[in-house]
């Protein structure tokens, strides 16, 4: 069990060779494990190595089997675990020779021993042929050296089915695959994919051989050294509890976690995991430095300056349909093919994926999930209340195909329809709008917050806690500056109105979107700032999309990210970056103690132990300057830094929590609030967890127009060390005394 992780981004340029030479750092640092995006072999130049092509091999652009083995000895030497990210649910087929068990496929059909593998619908059509959506509008074919060619894309040929000088088109017509326009994919796929991405095959790992096929390889990761496993999307697969209880069997001591995003209130199924990969944590953190009592000036702002009068409900309901309707009839269709004795089912079958209240059910648990959105698709819908009772018996019986293919489209429904669609259409406050959050949610107060983490303690004590991650939508030093805006609404009026006044976007809830982009990223590169509008605006599909750029729509977008750069709204952004930057550094160092301190096991993402003002990948994928956090990890050893611009400070309090937690594991075992006693106390966010205790401050901005602390006071268990100041306490103290250097303390002790 690791004390905490370290999050490593293995790339083509960042490989497993230099993270082992990283391992030193590291260890200076306080991590327990060095964290480690997927290693398997993958898409050639992918900079993610969640595309894998062939799980039997370490991918040799990552730097192969001799690198891994060069990490394991490097990490074992400086005392470290090691965990890996897997990604069980797909395979990249983007070039099918680089992946040998779907060239085979291609090549001998359902008779290749590799078949089995991937989760494909063989009678979709009457040729029993697989669809591959990979030709433009000119679709010129040639068959050359054996085999069948389109530009640089190349595919097998089935034994006897060519002569040389064959016409390709006849050629193409007697293979077990039929490469069809790119527009076919979303109604006529007839494999299962990851979401909406065709050249991700879903793999069959509900197939005992598969597994073991499949997993070879990961089998000896634990031997070798390898302390932790990482589990990509489980949802995705038909049964995420067997092939769980599989991977457990394979690594039986090893700490498992898995990438279940976790709505409020729900509970991680009984799986033989520790627990998630932190997106529930994360939501927790954020909410309590967000001050709760701004929710109705916030919503009216909202409204007024943008006319959208919608919720977060109706923003998911209509972007979980666009879907359905656009990304997933193929899906669909296929589940339609299994019930001939329900007359036009599609709508049906949409419908109550569109009405899940979570991911997907795990039948026979969640059947009230599923009893739910049926009740609720039929409220929407009358007019299919029959067809949905037709479908209801199918639907709750685990057994039943039909069941299983809900439980995956209702997943995919969620993660398309919300999180890449709807959190980038409503933007009331889109601090709250990231992966597992809830934007209904405005802050988390100080009672609540200190309930969660009780829970927390009983339930999973041993799951991941992250702030940022490969995936967040933005960094957790853009979202601390964010929480800033809900203390000092006149001051982000203010600016929100100016930016509206420059906008020519037509939508306007999008440009309000940009504005607090701008307020919680500060002044990054513009073409950082580009990219981004970029990317958001075509996942929210309102005014373009990645399919159908509307080069109109989008000029507006860009012109008004320059404007920003430039004149007298330049100056409007640096006036309102200077109110938050204070501020904005107490919300982050507040929340990186607390999640690092909380229950669980902590996970530092590369490169955020300094100020960070990542948004969305590919942005918060950047390479990391490890060399300058080495020279300046030396500054702050000797001696604590000030709360400055360099992210010394952050830093200092990263390492000094993770030795702690490293050091003392038995001061982390319980969880007690700590209350201040004084008209401010709310101000302060505090826990015992079993002897070391927690301070940070919340809402800086209101605290600091208070006239500060006062004399509000805390009162010790005994003498304590601040491990941050150096500093000792006792009995009765004041916590502006011990909050006099940092905005935060983390007491031993003494």
């Amino acid at each position: 069990m690791p004390t905490s992780t370290y999050r490593l981004q293995i790339t083509g340029s960042f490989t497993l060779g230099d993270a082992a030479a990283l391992t030193d750092h590291l260890r200076d640092l306080g991590v327990g494990a060095v964290y480690c995006s997927p290693l398997l072999q993958a898409a050639g130049g992918s900079d993610h190595g969640y595309d894998t092509v062939d799980p039997t091999k370490v991918d040799v652009d990552r730097g192969g089997i001799e690198q891994l083995q060069t990490l394991l000895a490097a990490a074992r030497e400086e005392g470290l675990g090691v965990v890996v990210d897997i990604v069980p649910n797909h395979l990249g087929i983007a070039e099918p020779a680089e992946n040998p068990a779907f060239w085979d496929v291609l090549r001998l059909g359902q008779e290749s021993p590799y078949a089995p593998w991937f989760d494909i619908d063989w009678t979709a059509n009457p040729e029993g042929r697989l669809l591959l959506p990979v030709l433009g509008d000119d679709a010129v074919l040639t068959v050359e050296d054996g085999e069948l060619r389109y530009y640089d894309h190349r595919f097998p040929l089935a034994p006897g089915t060519w002569s040389p000088g064959d016409d390709a088109d006849e050629v193409h017509a007697r293979q077990h695959y039929e490469l069809a326009h790119w527009t076919r994919a979303n109604t006529e796929l007839n494999y299962r994919r990851f979401f909406a991405v065709t050249t991700l095959a879903g793999v069959r790992q509900e197939d005992g051989a598969v597994f073991d096929a499949t997993h070879e390889l990961v089998g000896t990761l634990p031997d070798a050294g390898v302390t932790g496993l990482r589990v990509d999307h489980p949802d995705g697969l038909v049964d995420p509890a067997g092939y769980l209880e599989r991977l457990r069997a394979l690594a039986p001591t090893a700490w498992i976690t898995v990438e279940k995003i976790l709505e409020p209130g729900e509970q991680l199924p009984p799986w033989p995991v520790e627990g998630t990969t932190g997106y529930d944590a994360m939501r927790e953190v954020n909410g309590v430095f967000v001050d709760h009592g701004a929710a109705p000036y916030f919503t009216d702002l909202y409204r007024r300056l943008t006319g959208d009068e919608r919720t977060i409900t109706d923003h998911i309901e209509a972007g979980k349909r666009m879907v359905d309707e656009l990304l997933l009839p193929a899906e669909i269709s296929r589940m339609a093919r299994l019930v001939p004795e329900v007359a036009d089912p599609e709508p049906a079958i949409a419908e109550v994926a569109i009405a899940f209240d979570v991911y997907r059910s795990y039948l026979p648990a969640g059947a009230e999930h599923l009893d739910a959105a049926l009740a609720l698709a039929a409220q929407r819908r009358p007019a299919l209340a029959g067809t949905l009772d037709a479908l209801s018996p199918r639907l709750h019986d685990p057994e039943d195909e039909l069941a299983k293919r809900m439980q995956q489209l209702s997943g995919a429904t969620m993660a398309k329809g919300v999180e890449d669609t709807a959190y980038y259409r409503y933007a009331r406050f889109v601090a709250l709008n990231e992966v597992g959050g809830n934007p209904d949610e405005f802050g988390i107060p100080l009672a609540t917050f200190h309930e969660l983490q009780g829970q927390r303690q009983v339930r999973q004590p041993q799951s991941m806690t992250a702030l940022s991650t490969h995936d967040t939508k933005r960094g957790e030093d853009v979202r601390a500056r964010l929480a800033v805006l809900a203390e000092v609404p006149q001051e982000w009026t203010r600016f929100a109105e100016r930016v509206l006044e420059v906008s020519t976007v037509p939508n306007r809830a999008f440009a309000y979107l940009i504005a607090q982009t701008l307020a919680g990223a500060g002044p990054i590169e513009a073409s950082r700032m580009h990219a981004y509008a970029e990317k958001a605006m075509r996942e929210a599909s309102d005014g373009t999309t990645w399919t159908e750029p509307d080069e109109a729509f989008e000029a507006t977008v860009h012109a008004l990210v320059d404007a920003a750069y430039e004149g007298a709204l330049r100056q409007d952004w640096d006036a309102l970056t200077a109110v938050l930057t204070t501020p904005g550094r107490t919300n982050s160092l507040g929340q990186k103690l607390v999640q690092l301190t909380m229950p669980g096991i902590p996970d530092v993402y590369q490169g955020t132990e300094v100020w960070e003002d990542s948004l969305v990948d590919p942005d918060n994928r950047r390479p990391v300057d490890f060399a300058e956090h080495r020279r300046l990890l030396e500054t702050v050893l000797a001696g604590p830094p000030a709360v400055d611009e360099t992210g010394a400070a952050k830093l200092w309090v990263v390492r000094q929590a993770l030795r702690a937690r490293a050091e003392h594991p038995d001061l982390f075992t319980t969880y007690e609030p700590v209350a201040a006693d004084g008209p401010v106390a709310h101000h302060l966010v505090g826990f015992d967890r079993g002897g070391a205790l927690t301070l940070a401050t919340r809402l800086p901005v209101t605290l600091e127009a208070s006239g500060g602390w006062h004399d509000t006071t805390i009162t010790l268990p005994g003498a304590v060390v601040d491990v941050l100041t150096g500093r000792t306490f006792d009995g009765a103290v004041e916590v502006g005394d011990v909050l006099a250097t940092y905005p935060v303390a983390l007491l031993l002790p003494a």
